[in-house]
């Protein structure tokens, strides 16, 4: 009897061992009834690590449970251009809703503190693509519309717009940078785009961020693989921008 009690708490304790590290995401999408999702895990400097398919049931819902091999990002994805990201941690139980065709502008989630990060960054970006969209539609109308003339004075002020739009969304990241020092979540920040292709935060004029994110990951993570492979990234970086930049100081202190 004592062999067979042992063998269960063994079996028990390995059982236990083995999930420390396991999280779940339980999602229901609409428009997604017997379609397919995409879970990627993000691997630094390497392609997205293709981790599973599911098929959602008809009632668009799915669920996910994986063992992380530590503390990393994870996609989950109609395709490339319409996706999620999350920052899950061992344990958390998390809960998506959304459009299964536009997942990107319109999730949810509960359940993870970092992933919720993550959304709050996606949402404010979000409201930027979308001011962009508008402005990109008002100046074909104004081309279409106005004389030349006319549409120099227009032009002037969609591109005000735009640039303060550009503004508002750099201000934010680096809020957020701050206010989440060492989160995994300020690498996602430091490298959100603005209206897809320009960079917020471009290490030539804005090299402090990537200091500032360094830092707090090396304190708070300082083993884990995105930390080690940023850090490179940043040594890299100084030896290109830090120098102009401390020559430029120099020319102004004379």
């Amino acid at each position: 009897m004592k062999k067979i009690i042992l063998s269960v708490f063994a079996t028990i304790l390995l059982a236990a061992c083995s999930n420390k590290n396991t999280f779940t995401v339980e999602g229901t999408l609409v428009g997604g009834e017997n379609k397919n999702i995409y879970i990627e895990e993000i691997i630094p400097d390497e392609e997205p690590l293709f981790i599973d398919s599911l098929q959602l049931d008809d009632k668009g819902h799915f669920t996910f449970s994986h063992e992380m091999p530590y503390k990393t990002f994870y996609n989950i994805h109609v395709n490339q251009f319409n996706y999620i990201v999350l920052l899950p941690s061992p344990k958390e139980k998390i809960a998506i809703t959304g459009n299964y065709d536009n997942l990107q502008e319109t999730y949810n989630i509960s359940g993870s503190p970092e992933s919720i990060l993550l959304w709050q960054l996606q949402d404010y970006s979000n409201m930027g693509n979308n001011a962009v969209r508008e402005l990109a539609e008002r100046d074909r109308k104004n081309q279409d519309s106005l004389s030349e003339k006319q549409y120099a004075i227009a032009k002037q002020e969609t591109d005000s717009i735009f640039i303060e739009n550009y503004r508002m969304q750099q201000e934010y990241v680096g809020r957020f940078i701050n206010e989440n020092f060492g989160s995994l979540s300020t690498l996602i920040a430091l490298y959100k785009p603005f209206n897809a292709n320009m960079p917020l935060l471009p290490p030539e004029t804005s090299f402090t961020y990537y200091e500032l994110v360094l830092d707090g990951l090396q304190k708070e993570l300082p083993d884990n693989p995105h930390t080690i492979h940023f850090k490179n990234t940043v040594e890299i970086l100084r030896h290109k921008y830090e120098p102009k930049a401390q020559a430029a100081q120099f020319e102004i202190g004379g």
